[in-house]
């Protein structure tokens, strides 16, 4: 071995992502199991299809959900997180635009220890008023931070002023929502929505005899809830904005926060798969053109970056970044030079190879821990994508050319139609 010269690179010649086995139980609910594992460690995720977009007030969805862990009928939520602490467990209890998420963690000997008190959470919780009061002002506490950074002030204005500010993806709780939220709205919430017919199971791991047996008896023999599945939403569609540029005032600010929006084709359409290729190459990762001529040549900012945030039925592209008060119109007008470049130069062969490669080991490392790969699925059932999601991404990434990226550059990048964004002492 000449360790003069290096390794040559190879691409990686196949991709799999391993499918769900689908199982029905009893009740009716869909269980995705993913036998993945040799260690003995259980993932295991309830879907529940309800999110921002089903909620009556702001914070209804997200409070709802984060307050499982406070409490049922027969435990504390003092006694929850010590019989979980004690078995090794770890839960997480997210919400997003349309779902809910219940994460379990556990050591798979431990399971049936495990969901059982997971299982009383989610069929028993009480909603106490201590605990909520505790929650609501630790939440209240973190706005108050998070509303002074001009990152979060540019990201929320954006969304306002593309969509509407009586639109559900442009409305956001303001200090007002923690002053008049109630644990009757999150009762409501929780009634209305949280039921074995409204919800789906992902489970990963070393997925045994025993764990399903334990699933099917926590939540799957009778029905449990209201029982009942929602209607289906369909949003409304969105204002767009009426300016070209707008500005979010913070006097004190020390830089700007920059972002610079548009809209795209949700995740259905039959481009969305190349326009990530298209994104990547602009800014998408850390070789992108944006970062390249910005932070690398320019020096105006540490990192700049872009990417295409999908909603139902919509997507946005958003180039991001936070710069020197005195550099923002130099980086816009950078970011627009980047844009206009990306309708009339054709990239390289190298350049498309760079990209490729980084996109494709991208999803490996996304997806190569046996628990992760619940991820891949649970993303397909709730942006209501097909099962080949992702071998239509692998082909795309492969098969798309230089004359393509071209293509879609000038069918998708109007510079009249982004918004400019800009948070900060201006």
């Amino acid at each position: 071995m000449d360790r003069k010269l290096a390794p040559a690179i190879n691409g990686i010649a196949e991709f799999d992502i391993q499918r769900p086995v689908k199982r029905i139980m009893p009740n009716g609910i869909e269980v995705n199991v993913l036998d993945t594992g040799k260690e003995d460690v259980i993932r295991l995720d309830l879907v529940m299809e309800c999110g921002q977009v089903d909620q009556d007030f702001p914070l209804q969805a997200v409070m709802t959900n984060r307050m499982l862990r406070e409490g049922t009928k027969n435990m504390t939520s003092t006694e929850i997180a010590e019989k979980l602490d004690f078995y090794g467990a770890w839960l997480d209890l997210s919400s997003s635009v349309n779902s809910g998420f219940v994460t379990l963690y556990s050591l798979g000997r431990f399971f049936t220890h495990t969901i059982r008190t997971l299982a009383e959470m989610v069929k028993e919780p009480v909603f106490p008023e201590r605990e909520f009061d505790i929650v609501v002002e630790s939440n209240r506490q973190m706005y108050m931070v998070n509303s002074e950074r001009v990152e979060v002030m540019a990201r929320k204005r954006l969304n306002t002023e593309m969509f509407g500010d009586s639109h559900p993806l442009g409305r956001f709780a303001e200090m007002k929502d923690y002053d008049n939220i109630r644990v009757e709205m999150l009762r409501d919430f929780y009634n209305r929505f949280y039921s074995s017919g409204n919800c789906t199971i992902f489970v990963a791991g070393k997925v045994t005899d025993e764990v399903m047996k334990d699933i099917e008896e926590c939540f799957g023999k009778e029905p449990w809830g209201t029982d009942k599945r929602k209607e289906k939403f369909v949003l409304p569609e969105p204002r767009g904005f009426k300016d070209k540029r707008v500005t979010v005032k913070k006097n004190d600010g020390m830089q700007c926060s920059v972002k610079i929006g548009m809209f795209m084709p949700d995740r259905m359409h039959e481009d969305f798969t190349d326009l990530k290729v298209m994104n990547t190459m602009l800014g998408g990762y850390f070789g992108s053109r944006l970062m390249k001529n910005v932070r690398e040549d320019k020096g105006y900012t540490y990192g700049i970056g872009s990417g295409i945030v999908t909603y139902p039925g919509k997507s946005l592209l958003v180039i991001s970044t936070e710069t020197d008060n005195a550099y923002v119109e130099k980086v816009i007008e950078e970011v627009k030079n980047e844009v206009d470049r990306m309708k009339n130069e054709k990239a390289g062969r190298d350049e498309l190879e760079m990209v490729k490669n980084y996109m494709i080991g991208d999803i490996c490392r996304a997806y190569e821990n046996a628990l992760s790969i619940s991820d891949a699925w649970i993303y397909v059932l709730t942006a209501g994508v097909d099962m080949d999601f992702y071998d239509r991404s692998v082909k795309s990434i492969r098969n798309i050319s230089e004359e393509r990226i071209m293509e879609l550059a000038n069918k998708y990048l109007d510079w009249d139609s982004m918004l400019e964004v800009v948070a900060g002492n201006i």
